[in-house]
C-alpha cells in the first residue's frame, strides 16, 4: 500500500484520467486518497464550495451512523477537505422548520424548511438520498409525512434542480428492508429513487416524472469509502454526471469500482481456504466456511473482503456472520431466510454444495477444483 501511494504520489493525481483516477482510490481508500492528496484538493476546490443536501425518508439512520463512525477521515474532515457546505442533514442539522398558523415563519438561518425552499430554488447542489420512499397508500405517499408534506414530494421538489443525486443504502436504491415481500407491502408500495427491487421502472423518479441519473451506493448500511470516495469523485469532476455514468455504473447503477460485475465477496472472504477444503460450519461460531449457514458472499458483487469495515478491521464473515447480499437490489428478498443454506442461486455451475463438500471432505481439491472451473468459465 505505502508502495502504491508513494507510486501515485510522485504523479499530479488530479490530472489523472477518470478511469486511473476511479482505479486509484477504488484501491487506497477514503482515508489515504484524502489524506495523502490534500494539498491538491484544496487547490483544486479553493474556490469551488459543493452544496449538499442530505434527505431521510423510510429508514434507520443506519447509513448516516456508517459515514458518521468513519474515523480516518471523519465526516468533518472528509467535508472540509472536499469544500463542502453541508446545507441539510436531518440527523445532524439543528434547525427545525418552524410554522405559525400553517406558514412557515422567520428565515432561512432559524427554519431549515425555508432553508430547504431556498436551497431548491438556487439549484446547483448535490443530492442524497437515504431511505426508501412510499408511494401509498394509492399513490399518495401519505405513509410518509415530514412537515406536513409527503416525502414522496419533498424528493420531487429536491431532485429537480440537482446536478448529481445518489442514493445511499439498501432502502434508497431498491426500496430495501421496508420494501421486503409482506401482507402490506402493494399497500405501502416503498421504493427507491431509481428503483423498486431490481426493477429501474418502478423507481420514485419514474413516478414523479423525473428524468435524473441516480448514482446507487447500496449496502445495510453502506460503507464509508462508497458514499465519501463517490461523492469526492463527483465534487472532483473526476465523475462527470451525465456524461461518464454509463462507462462507470453497472447495471443497477452502482460504481463498478466497488461493486465489479467480475468480483464477488467470496472472492477475498478470509474463510475462503475453508470453502476450498470443503470445510463448511452448520454452527455458529466455528472457523470455517459459513456456507451452510446462509452465507450469500459467492453471489454479493462488493469488495468488503478488500475494503473491510470498521477501520479496515473486519467484515461480516471474518467476524462469525455470514454474507447476507445486503448490496443486492432484491435484498432482503433474494437474501432470505438469511442464516439458512441456499441451494438455488446457481452457485459452483448449480451443483449442491453441500454434495460437493461432503466429497471434498475425503478429497479437499474436489471444491476447490469446481471453483476453478466456475472461475474459468466467468461464473
Amino acid at each position: 500500500m505505502n508502495n502504491l501511494v508513494q507510486t501515485l504520489d510522485s504523479v499530479d493525481f488530479l490530472k489523472m484520467d477518470r478511469r486511473t483516477f476511479m482505479k486509484a482510490v477504488g484501491l487506497i481508500g477514503a482515508a489515504t486518497f484524502l489524506g495523502s492528496f490534500k494539498s491538491q484538493i484544496v487547490d483544486a476546490l479553493e474556490f469551488a464550495e459543493t452544496k449538499l443536501v442530505w434527505l431521510h425518508g423510510a429508514e434507520c439512520t443506519g447509513c448516516s451512523e456508517s459515514v458518521l463512525n468513519a474515523g480516518n477521515p471523519d465526516i468533518v474532515q472528509a467535508l472540509q477537505k472536499l469544500n463542502v457546505n453541508l446545507v441539510f442533514h436531518e440527523t445532524i442539522c439543528a434547525e427545525q422548520g418552524i410554522w405559525n398558523d400553517g406558514k412557515l415563519v422567520n428565515t432561512a438561518d432559524l427554519n431549515s424548511e425555508i432553508l430547504l425552499e431556498e436551497t431548491y430554488k438556487a439549484g446547483n447542489y448535490i443530492l442524497v438520498v437515504e431511505g426508501s420512499i412510499p408511494n401509498g397508500p394509492d399513490g399518495s405517499g401519505r405513509y410518509l409525512v415530514i412537515g406536513n408534506k409527503t416525502f414522496k414530494e419533498t424528493l420531487g421538489e429536491a431532485a429537480k434542480n440537482a446536478v448529481a443525486i445518489i442514493a445511499v443504502g439498501a432502502c434508497a436504491t431498491w426500496g430495501g428492508i421496508t420494501n421486503a415481500a409482506s401482507d402490506i407491502e402493494k399497500d405501502t408500495d416503498y421504493r427507491g429513487v431509481a428503483f423498486k427491487k431490481a426493477d429501474p421502472t418502478k423507481g420514485m423518479l419514474k413516478e414523479l416524472g423525473i428524468d435524473k441519473p441516480v448514482i446507487n451506493i447500496p449496502g445495510c448500511p453502506a460503507h464509508p469509502d462508497w458514499v465519501l470516495l463517490t461523492l469526492g469523485a463527483v465534487i472532483l469532476g473526476k465523475i462527470k454526471v451525465p456524461e461518464d455514468l454509463p462507462a462507470v455504473l453497472d447495471q443497477y447503477n452502482r460504481p463498478k469500482v466497488f461493486f465489479s460485475p467480475d468480483h464477488v465477496v467470496h472472492d477475498n472472504c478470509p474463510r475462503r481456504g475453508y470453502y476450498d477444503r470443503g470445510e463448511l460450519d452448520d454452527q455458529i461460531g466455528g472457523p470455517g466456511c459459513l456456507w451452510k449457514l446462509g452465507c450469500k458472499g459467492p453471489y454479493a458483487h462488493a469488495d468488503c473482503g478488500i475494503r473491510r469495515w470498521n477501520g479496515s478491521v473486519s467484515l461480516c464473515p471474518q467476524a462469525g456472520g455470514p454474507c447476507i447480499a445486503c448490496v443486492e437490489p432484491n435484498f432482503p428478498d433474494a437474501s432470505m431466510p438469511l442464516y439458512v443454506e441456499t441451494e438455488d442461486k446457481g452457485i459452483l455451475l448449480g451443483a449442491d454444495i453441500g454434495t460437493v463438500a461432503k466429497v471434498a471432505v475425503g478429497a479437499a481439491a474436489v471444491a476447490a477444483g469446481v471453483h476453478a472451473v466456475r472461475r474459468m468459465k466467468g461464473e
